[in-house]
């Protein structure tokens, strides 16, 4: 069901992604006059051959324009008359322009047209990030709640983190905010830096050059560092080993096999110490202390949940306030975007961990459906969308940018055959990339 769960989002996601783009398109391309023959979400061929396995899962035309869903769900496309596409070649378009054809019209038209799926995707980037805000505000963690320092994982102790450090500064300057911590400016950052507070002591930690591809190796429940917290008891696990022995809900376990136990990762350590034992565990109820002896099973547990100690707090938008910032939050996606192309180009950031596919994307959206999870990641799905389709690569609508500007610039319109080995040529290399990223990447992974 999870897996299914993640297929569907994915499905749900692409499809209004790639239907606003293409719509972007057509919209641009009705507005000028230019005839739009196809108007599809997903492909109706075996992309990139337009002429093989050509069917539709739905479709009805409408006025001029055939419009439906493809069988192939990698894209969409609009064919628009009179324009050297992955649909149609130089072949195709044999005599004069024709008035309601896009090869017709003036190249400032035609750069709108193909501008016009990116700035579909902007937008609702845009007003995703800004209903979003609206709606829920921001939760974050008051830097101030880590009060007993921080607990890092196997990454964090590699780059030079300690139990109980307490960060003081990012990059030489104090924060409010625990998140602040994971920033990707701050995570990307070239030359990025923590201060932390040991025994008393001020230190630097660096961020080490090839730490991008680390740290996104890591699952998204294994964090750099975390606050290290007390807890209490807030379930008790009915028929487990520590409601057997009497553990009730509000219990502070403060001793474990003669062990004093202040934080959460104190008690699994030795819990895990005490594996298949019997243990006595001392807690505080209602103020008086009370020797419970609980066995401890295999895997070092005894059968509660714990209720955390860290106040969240939220912060809250008005209308007018929530647009600004989906605008920064939908354009901070670009530039992570763009930074991140930087760190690969400079061979600080490894191509083959840094791109990622389907199955990469579907795992993000999780097993479970959760709308705000869902939305923030359509969001920056459409930016990414937005940024990836004005790369300069020839099939891409940066590349018919590039073109067009050349054109304008220089008074001077490629040849249709020189438009078509181009878009050839990109084609190829988008295959490739897709090639490599679906199925490839995909295979080494099990593999290994």
């Amino acid at each position: 069901m999870a897996i299914l769960t993640m297929i569907g989002q994915l499905v749900l996601a692409l499809s209004i992604l790639v239907g606003l783009h293409e719509f972007g398109h057509f919209a641009f391309a009705k507005l000028f006059k230019i005839r739009v023959d196809k108007f599809y979400i997903f492909f109706d061929f075996l992309f990139p051959m337009p002429n093989v396995a050509n069917f539709a899962l739905l479709k009805k035309k409408i006025g001029e324009t055939e419009y439906g869903i493809g069988w192939f769900p990698l894209g969409g496309y609009v064919q628009i008359h009179g324009m050297i596409d992955e649909t149609q070649d130089a072949s195709a378009l044999a005599g004069p322009p024709q008035p309601d054809e896009f090869r017709g019209k003036p190249a400032w038209q035609r750069l709108l047209v193909m501008l016009g799926g990116i700035i579909m995707n902007v937008i609702l980037g845009i007003i995703i990030f800004g209903a979003m805000t609206f709606h829920y505000g921001d939760t974050f963690l008051p830097a101030s709640e880590a009060r007993y320092g921080i607990l890092p994982n196997g990454l964090g102790r590699e780059i030079g983190f300690r139990t109980g450090d307490k960060i003081v500064k990012i990059n030489g300057r104090p924060f409010d905010e625990f998140d602040d911590v994971y920033k990707p400016e701050v995570i990307m950052g070239d030359n990025s830096y923590y201060t932390v507070e040991r025994n008393g002591q001020l230190e630097d930690i660096k961020i080490p050059k090839n730490f991008l591809d680390k740290f996104g190796k890591q699952s998204a429940d294994s964090l750099l560092v975390r606050p290290r917290e007390t807890f209490a008891v807030d379930r008790v696990t009915p028929g487990g080993n520590a409601a057997k022995a009497g553990l009730q809900v509000g219990d502070v376990i403060t001793n474990v096999a003669g062990q004093p136990v202040q934080f959460f990762d104190e008690l699994q350590a030795v819990l895990l110490a005490n594996k298949d034992k019997t243990v006595p565990v001392q807690v505080q109820r209602g103020g008086q202390p009370l020797t419970l002896n609980i066995a401890v099973t295999s895997s070092g547990r005894i059968g509660f949940e714990r209720k955390s100690t860290l106040q969240l707090g939220t912060r809250k938008y008005t209308l007018a306030e929530s647009i600004p910032q989906g605008v920064s939050k939908a354009f901070g996606v670009i530039g992570l975007q763009a930074r991140a192309f930087g760190k690969i180009f400079k061979g600080e950031a490894s191509a083959s961990e840094s791109l990622g596919g389907p199955v990469e994307i579907a795992q993000q959206f999780g097993g479970t459906w959760d709308w705000q999870h869902f939305w923030g990641l359509a969001g920056g799905l459409s930016m990414v969308l937005a940024f990836m389709n004005l790369l300069p690569i020839p099939a891409l609508d940066g590349g018919h940018v590039v073109f067009l500007l050349y054109e304008m610039i220089l008074r001077r319109k490629p040849s249709d055959k020189f438009l078509e080995g181009a878009q050839r040529v990109g084609t190829v290399l988008i295959l490739a990339l897709m090639a490599y990223v679906i199925v490839f990447k995909q295979v080494m992974k099990l593999f290994h």
